[in-house]
Formats: C-alpha cells, sequence, structure tokens
C-alpha cells in the first residue's frame, strides 16, 4: 500500500499548508483528499508536488507492505 504520511510531515517541515497548496498552487482540492485517503494519484500530482515542495519523492510517499487477502 502506498502511503502519503511523508507528505503531511514534508508540509509541516516547509511551512505550507493545504490552503496554500490550493490557492497559490492550484493544487486539486480533491488529489489532497484521495492523499489524506491513502488512494491512487498520479504520478504528473506527485511531480508537481515534488516541484512545489522542493523534495525528494520520498519526501512524498511511501511503500508499506500490507498482508495479502
Amino acid at each position: 500500500m502506498i502511503s502519503y504520511s511523508p507528505f503531511w510531515h514534508t508540509l509541516k517541515a516547509k511551512n505550507i499548508t493545504q490552503y496554500q497548496l490550493i490557492k497559490n498552487y492550484n493544487v486539486s482540492a480533491g488529489q489532497l483528499s484521495r492523499m489524506r485517503a491513502n488512494q491512487n494519484i498520479s504520478t504528473h500530482t506527485i511531480d508537481m508536488l515534488c516541484s512545489i515542495l522542493d523534495c525528494k519523492v520520498e519526501d512524498i510517499l511511501i511503500y508499506v507492505k500490507t498482508e495479502s487477502l
């Protein structure tokens, strides 16, 4: 499973709010909502967030192994 928990820590470290991402950088509120729920987002969105936050992919997401069903 992909977890976006690093993203929220990176936002805080960079002192950027979700509101700023939406208003100043035109990040979709829907994309942020999907990230809160650890749902899929596009690589375009990941690229955009890395550019905005001047960070690496690892600062946005991590892979968490889950048990197979």
